[in-house]
């Protein structure tokens, strides 16, 4: 690998770009196997990527994608919703997007905006938000029961590290365009989209779709762990048995995990 008019600074964080990649190299083979056999078998699974704004969804989802064939997945980040889509029942917008056979598809933020940012924001009514928290469990059990692999991951990040990468956001040109209104806000609303996190996983986790918990102030390790838990989620052909599936536990929570430190945290604060 050769650089050009980099300072000593800039050379060692292009090497560390270089390794990591590297090491992340095996396993983004081994979700092109996957996607291959969802394809020969006419497979249809769903990943949802949530968490706070800044947590790394949009560099995880690319990191996943970056082998796929794009003819056999997509990525899926909806907008402001619509008068016309306000006015239909509220999972639809989302349904109809949903993969048909031999496809994946990435949520990039999901049906879970209502129990996060329209919550929070006001974006909804409290009735349209306990209509939801209502239906939800039930919606996803529908859809494993529709022979839908269904994955849900939490990215977590911490206050200091969401306020460093909102400042990169704002300074830096290529970037700033990430940086919204809502963005300027979430440090001031933490507590709330604490709150609306905890209610959110204590009453959707189940067990036809329970949630995974992914640590992302290191955006490597998430990227690592993530492919990792949805390399878990399908026994297809081909896998590579030589490579090391086993998570990292300073890095993926499960729901009980997560729940009994937001709790640990209250407390001492």
């Amino acid at each position: 690998m050769e650089n050009y008019n980099l300072d000593a600074k800039q050379q060692a964080e292009a090497l560390q770009i270089y390794v990591e990649n590297i090491e992340l190299e095996p396993y983004q083979a081994e979700l092109v196997k996957l996607q291959q056999h969802v394809e020969k078998h006419k497979l249809r699974v769903i990943v949802l990527f949530e968490g706070r704004d800044a947590a790394g969804k949009g560099s995880v989802i690319g990191s996943v994608s970056r082998y796929m064939n794009p003819k056999h997945y997509r990525i899926v980040a909806l907008g402001k919703p619509t008068e016309q889509e306000r006015s239909q029942w509220y999972f639809q917008r989302y349904t109809k997007h949903f993969p048909h056979s031999g496809e994946v598809l990435l949520f990039d933020r999901s049906w879970y905006n209502r129990s996060m940012v329209e919550s929070v924001f006001g974006f909804c009514t409290p009735k349209e938000y306990n209509v939801f928290m209502k239906s939800v469990v039930p919606f996803e059990e529908s859809i494993v029961d529709e022979g839908i692999v269904l994955v849900k991951l939490y990215f977590s990040v911490t206050k200091q590290k969401q306020a460093i990468r909102f400042e990169e956001r704002r300074t830096d040109p290529l970037r700033q365009w990430k940086l919204s209104e809502i963005d300027l806000q979430a440090q001031s609303m933490w507590d709330q989209f604490s709150d609306a996190k905890y209610k959110m996983l204590q009453q959707t986790n189940h067990e036809a779709a329970p949630w995974h918990v992914i640590r992302s102030n290191d955006k490597h390790k998430a990227r690592m762990e993530t492919m990792k838990l949805i390399l878990s989620q399908v026994e297809y052909d081909g896998k590579n048995r030589n490579l090391d599936y086993t998570l990292d536990v300073k890095t993926v929570f499960s729901v009980e995990q997560e729940l009994r430190l937001m709790d640990k945290q209250a407390k001492s604060s």
